[in-house]
């Protein structure tokens, strides 16, 4: 992929996040990485890839929602490191198995089956409800040690 994909596929992104309700994933993306390459770089290889083969060439795809694309991805990361699932916390707080991002905005996300292992945040809506801020607190803010 070249420079001017790389570039439309981030400003696909960009304009994307603008126009949504939702926090950008990505720093949240990279420390997972980051933990990857540390602790297994045969799963950093595989985010890489997928991320150089798969994720970047369907945000060039007009038809693809970008936000869609980003937490599918996230997903991938949450697996590479622990099996688990996806979930997404409505408004009152109730969890479901992730199906899309729903109005008003879900939290969404990764919960390994490790419990030594972080929750993963794939799509955190800017203006969360008491209930989702503090499922967000509580899976993914203590476990980065923030009270």
């Amino acid at each position: 992929m070249n420079d001017t994909e790389k570039a439309r596929a981030e400003a696909r992104t960009e304009q994307a996040l603008a126009e949504s309700a939702f926090h950008d994933p990505r720093d949240a993306y990279r420390d997972r990485l980051r933990n990857l390459r540390k602790l297994s770089p045969s799963a950093y290889t595989a985010a890489v890839q997928y991320y150089e083969e798969t994720l970047l060439p369907t945000l060039l795809d007009e038809a693809t929602d970008p936000l869609v694309a980003w937490i599918e991805y996230g997903r991938r990361l949450g697996q590479l490191t622990s099996a688990g699932r996806v979930v997404s916390i409505d408004a009152t707080g109730r969890a479901e198995d992730y199906q899309s991002l729903n109005d008003p905005p879900v939290l969404v996300l990764h919960l390994p089956e490790d419990t030594a292992v972080d929750a993963l945040a794939l799509a955190v809506p800017r203006a969360m409800t008491d209930a989702q801020h503090a499922t967000f607190d509580l899976l993914i803010n203590r476990a980065r040690g923030i009270e």
